[in-house]
């Protein structure tokens, strides 16, 4: 299954976003998915993700559209987060400390935890591209 979705970028816009993921996963998914356990670390990561373009890469550009694009096959899930902004340096990103208290950084760092596989690339066809990439353990029963 495939699907996509174009949303401004504006965070009064998180909740559709939410529901859309969500939504899909359900419908792939039914009941080969423990809910309970991956809803909310899917959710977490989209969502740090499509407020990330809000707040840094469309900055004060509400009207800049945001292509999220999902791919669902089997238990696997590719989810890619376009954004036109000017693009985000990796070279200048160090995991945050938490003693040192800092603010911001978290996000990368969540999403690499949450994640199988994290990839940012920078200017692919006319954009920026965040994919993130997981597979979903099935649900076991015992006898």
């Amino acid at each position: 299954m495939k699907s996509e979705l174009h949303v401004p970028s504006d965070l009064k816009f998180l909740t559709i976003v939410e529901n859309w993921l969500v939504g899909c996963l359900e419908v792939q998914f039914k009941g080969s998915v423990d809910w309970s356990k991956q809803s909310s670390r899917l959710r977490l990561v989209l969502v740090e993700a499509y407020s990330n373009v809000v707040r840094h890469a469309h900055k004060d550009q509400p009207l800049l559209p945001v292509l999220i694009r999902l791919e669902l096959k089997d238990q696997e899930i590719a989810l890619e987060v376009w954004d036109h902004g000017k693009g985000f340096d990796l070279s200048d990103y160090s995991p945050p400390n938490p003693t040192d208290q800092q603010e911001g950084g978290y996000g990368w760092l969540i999403m690499h935890r949450l994640m199988d596989n994290v990839e940012y690339q920078l200017q692919v066809e006319g954009g920026n591209c965040l994919k993130l990439e997981v597979t979903l353990p099935k649900i076991t029963t015992t006898a």
